[in-house]
């Protein structure tokens, strides 16, 4: 299980870099998806700090419960705030470049699935980390991020929403 639990630190402290680094295009993202548009600096540095957190917490040991549920709330939070957006369209920062587009179902599972994957990971005891974990962990963030590029091809024939 170790290198899932590395997947999701890797993927949450990936997602707080990525408010750092666009802070402004995800300000705006925030925002729109809270409905509070002078609040959206706010809300982003309340979530990349809470993801940073539970990535941090993810890699201790002692800590991998905690972490990991703390990123189950974080990504109910975020299906929950795109479900309530479901149909409008906008750049939701769900990738790392800007895309206007609706929020479909398949925008909604993807974070509701990660929390799964995080309640998941919280109920089993910590695993060592070993030398081919953190390889296995590239893996499967690689494969996550090329199911994201493909879920945002605007209409293909396999995809109906």
């Amino acid at each position: 299980m170790a290198p899932v639990i590395i997947f999701l630190a890797m993927l949450l402290a990936g997602s707080a870099v990525h408010k750092a680094v666009s802070h402004r295009r995800m300000a705006i993202a925030a925002a729109r998806l809270v409905g509070m548009p002078s609040h959206g600096q706010l809300f982003l540095i309340i979530a990349g700090t809470l993801e940073a957190a539970a990535a941090l917490c993810l890699l201790a040991a002692p800590l991998q419960r905690t972490g990991a549920l703390l990123g189950s709330v974080i990504w109910l939070a975020y299906a929950a705030t795109l479900l309530l957006r479901r149909g409008q369209s906008f750049d939701c920062g769900c990738d790392l470049v800007a895309r206007e587009k609706p929020i479909d179902w398949p925008a909604i599972a993807r974070p509701a699935v990660l929390a799964l994957l995080a309640v998941i990971a919280s109920t089993l005891p910590a695993a060592p980390i070993g030398l081919d974990a953190p390889f296995a962990a590239a893996g499967l963030l690689a494969l996550y991020l090329a199911a994201s590029e493909l879920l945002a091809v605007p209409h293909p024939r396999w995809r109906k929403s």
